[in-house]
């Protein structure tokens, strides 16, 4: 998305947000269509259980939508968004106190735009043989070996490809912090992939 497509999205979200404000319930459930799907997304690829992230993505619209009203406008309703929910799931993971279990029912579509996926099934490795759903799996097992903020960054960047600015944004730390994390977390999957990767 260029700068003006990103500014008429950002107006459109604020015209939507301050309908809610004023009791618009239809505006609200706008603003959940449009983001419903990346919200999933995010907390799915950080939980790997489809329950939960359907549970979680319930909880976070609704507490965006109680929240609305303290709604300051210094992001976007986007990066609002998903600092709630990169929160919640956070919050979440840490009351569990223990490895989730991994459920492999389905996998996130966006698997296939992710850099690592690109990166790992280009090489000529056993990952080229992979089904979606077997590296979706492998995956999925690696980034839960990863520290919370370095899995929100790769699922944020790699995965629903979002720009280093919005990531910060939303992680609330610089740019740097941003490549630093991410840098990071690749070398840690590269890592975990690599018997895959012979």
């Amino acid at each position: 998305m260029d700068t003006s497509e990103q500014q008429k999205t950002e107006a459109d979200d604020l015209d939507f947000v301050h309908r809610a404000q004023a009791g618009d319930h239809a505006a609200y459930e706008e603003l959940v269509r449009r983001y419903h799907g990346k919200i999933y997304g995010l907390v799915y690829s950080m939980t790997s259980n489809r329950e939960d992230a359907e549970d979680l993505t319930q909880e976070v619209f609704v507490k965006a939508w109680k929240a609305l009203g303290r709604f300051r406008e210094q992001s976007g309703f986007y990066t609002w968004i998903y600092r709630i929910a990169l929160n919640r799931t956070i919050n979440f993971r840490k009351k569990r106190n223990r490895r989730q279990n991994v459920s492999f029912d389905e996998f996130d579509p966006d698997i296939k735009q992710a850099e690592s996926y690109k990166e790992f099934s280009s090489k000529g490795s056993v990952l080229r043989k992979m089904s979606l759903g077997e590296f979706q799996k492998k995956m999925n097992e690696a980034l839960l070996r990863l520290s919370e903020k370095h899995r929100a960054v790769v699922v944020m960047h790699d995965v629903q490809g979002m720009p280093h600015a919005d990531i910060a944004r939303i992680t609330r730390c610089s740019e740097g912090t941003v490549r630093s994390r991410l840098f990071y977390a690749r070398k840690q999957l590269q890592m975990e992939l690599a018997e895959f990767m012979k």
